[in-house]
């Protein structure tokens, strides 16, 4: 079955993972949360956002908040994977370390024989360090140091979908300096446009997801208009982690694209 009628493939696909640990290599997607954004206004078009089952162990607990019931029938990575490769053709990729996410997708798609094509990135943690340098220092560089810094409100740290939207706010915020207005948009969003993306095919099922804030069963596709109201912050196990900074085994600046078989999915 098609995924459900998405915005035009042009602009930006603003992408968070929680995972069982900090490797792509050894770990696994728990929780992805994606929020698309047009170009050139910067407009949220959409959301999307669902738990993962890993097939195993759900991990740090004590970060992502996410406990081995709540994996209980969510999907398995190959179920969504066509309609997420829907989300991310012909749009930029953005994330707070970008890397880390890139290099989890990555994998996740190579365990199914699928091979990302090379993706234009975005990395809001580069751009923070550029726009703020020494203003970091005293709390590093992780997405809520950086929200911060520049005045956002607070957000539902380490829930998937609550980072993807701490990290468009803050891309937008920071595309708005003087250092981030330098950033080729254009030619990063064209760039998209022209990946080579492989052919997945969907399931004849519809899409199933499984939410901490949407009920089991519904598409998980959102627009701006229907999720305006976030989801209650719910309570940190240990309290908030303000300085939890890069929770990934990726090398911060330092590219990670696995070893992959390249082939569509069953």
């Amino acid at each position: 079955m098609p995924s459900p009628q998405l915005p035009t493939s042009r602009g930006l696909a603003v992408v968070d993972v929680e995972a069982s640990g900090r490797s792509p290599w050894r770990h696994r997607v728990v929780e992805i949360g994606v929020v698309l954004l047009g170009y050139p206004l910067l407009r949220v078009e959409a959301e999307f956002s669902t738990l993962v089952d890993p097939g195993g162990p759900v991990g740090p607990t004590s970060v992502h908040r996410i406990v081995q019931e709540e994996v209980v029938g969510a999907p398995v990575f190959r179920e969504i994977a066509p309609h997420l490769a829907d989300l991310l053709r012909g749009r930029v990729l953005v994330g707070h370390h970008v890397r880390c996410d890139h290099g989890f997708l990555a994998r996740e798609f190579a365990r199914i024989g699928v091979q990302l094509p090379d993706l234009p990135t975005l990395c809001t943690m580069a751009l923070a360090e550029r726009a703020l340098g020494d203003a970091l220092a005293e709390h590093g560089r992780g997405l809520e140091a950086c929200a911060g810094a520049l005045g956002l409100p607070e957000f539902d740290a380490h829930t998937a979908l609550g980072d993807a939207r701490a990290t468009a706010a803050l891309l937008r915020r920071l595309l708005a300096t003087p250092t981030g207005n330098a950033e080729p948009m254009r030619a990063l969003v064209d760039t998209a446009q022209a990946a080579a993306w492989p052919k997945l095919h969907h399931r004849a099922a519809p899409l199933h997801t499984q939410n901490r804030s949407l009920a089991p069963g519904s598409t998980g596709l959102r627009s701006s208009a229907r999720s305006s109201t976030r989801t209650a912050t719910r309570a940190a196990v240990g309290g908030r982690r303000s300085a939890y900074g890069v929770p990934c085994a990726v090398p911060y600046g330092v590219p990670a694209v696995p070893s992959v078989v390249t082939g569509e999915m069953a």
